[in-house]
């Protein structure tokens, strides 16, 4: 009776010992090169991932604040150079701006080659339309910054994460091979560094995920009003006025 006591005592002083070799500190002091370099890449996809989120997000807020103020000022301004103008004002980072600057560049550039093969071959309607559909895909490319570097580390932390789990787990079985124990003290510490390992991976893809749905979700609606505003372009530089108006009179 009294051994089975002192072993239940010593059973839950391995316990309480074990429980202290799964934290984080623990795992920091025994790492060994292959962890340490899994530890390492989630860390730098960590601090990836973070500044294109901010960088989006910081970048969204602007486009949100000034697109609708951009496309208003220039549809508002009755002078044409006037409008062209604010256009070339505002930030080289801002999309509406850049297509309206190149529908009102390649339109100025068909009319002074009036007689020549180039109007001869595409007329002005086409020539306008070619320049905004270049101009509307290079803008969308431009949002879709950071966006490859957020869905690769989603797809790919977790598994780095485990590949840590995996070795951590391999190292458990080695030390339990080579001391004969397979107690919790053995095993808890080993077993718990690569659960934190997993856990790593997961913390640092969730918020790549998340981010990267939200942002091709902004892109999605910014792309639907710049092609609006691209086909407004395309009717006002090809026809002098655009559709709604040209009903309207």
């Amino acid at each position: 009776m009294l051994q089975e006591t002192l072993n239940a005592a010593a059973g839950t002083g391995n316990s309480a010992e074990a429980l202290t070799q799964m934290g984080f500190a623990n795992m920091i002091e025994h790492m060994t090169p292959v962890n340490w370099i899994v530890f390492i890449t989630l860390v730098i996809m960590s601090i990836m991932s973070i500044y294109w989120i901010v960088f989006n997000f910081i970048k969204n807020i602007g486009l949100k604040k000034n697109s609708d103020r951009v496309i208003a000022t220039f549809w508002e301004t009755p002078n044409a150079q006037d409008a062209i103008r604010f256009m070339e004002e505002q930030p080289k980072s801002e999309p509406f701006s850049k297509v309206a600057l190149d529908a009102a560049q390649a339109a100025a550039h068909h009319q002074r080659h009036e007689g020549s093969r180039l109007v001869e071959t595409l007329n002005r309607s086409e020539f306008v339309d070619r320049a905004l559909r270049q101009a509307v895909t290079r803008e969308s490319l431009n949002l879709e910054t950071g966006l490859t570097l957020l869905a690769t580390v989603g797809a790919t932390a977790p598994f780095v994460g485990l590949l840590g789990t995996v070795w951590g787990i391999y190292n458990a079985l080695i030390r339990i091979g080579a001391t004969g124990q397979a107690d919790i003290g053995a095993v808890a510490g080993p077993v718990g560094e690569a659960l934190i390992m997993t856990a790593i991976g997961l913390g640092v893809a969730i918020p790549a995920v998340l981010g990267y749905n939200y942002f091709v979700r902004l892109n999605r609606n910014t792309n639907n009003k710049l092609d609006t505003f691209a086909h407004d372009l395309h009717d006002f530089f090809a026809t002098g006025s655009r559709v709604g108006e040209v009903q309207g009179r």
